[in-house]
């Protein structure tokens, strides 16, 4: 096969975009940071569910701006074809903490 410009150019800008990706250390768009560990979880009633298909979502400190706070659980009808919650939860990397969003699983 015989290289063109084209396929350098091709090759180059898919070889930047693996540096970027490594480099990212599986970092997400949108991710939440805080420079002081979250306060530690409250204790929460949970009422009795409101019906079969509902899923408890417990609640957790929420960044905003310069301070957490707390977002209460709430019960949530699981999505189609799931059937339980993974929990949100902080975590810390390079002497920050940052949110790591909660997500239906199968």
């Amino acid at each position: 096969m015989r290289w063109t410009t084209t396929h350098l150019r091709i090759l180059g800008a898919s070889l930047a975009i693996c540096a970027a990706a490594a480099c990212a250390e599986g970092m997400t768009l949108g991710v939440v940071y805080a420079d002081r560990r979250p306060p530690p979880p409250r204790v929460e009633v949970i009422a009795q569910s409101p019906g079969p298909g509902f899923v408890w979502i417990a609640g957790y400190w929420s960044w905003r701006s310069d301070d957490y706070y707390w977002t209460p659980g709430h019960w949530e009808r699981a999505k189609h074809g799931y059937n339980r919650w993974e929990s949100g939860h902080w975590q810390h990397r390079h002497n920050r903490w940052y949110w790591v969003e909660g997500h239906w699983a199968r």
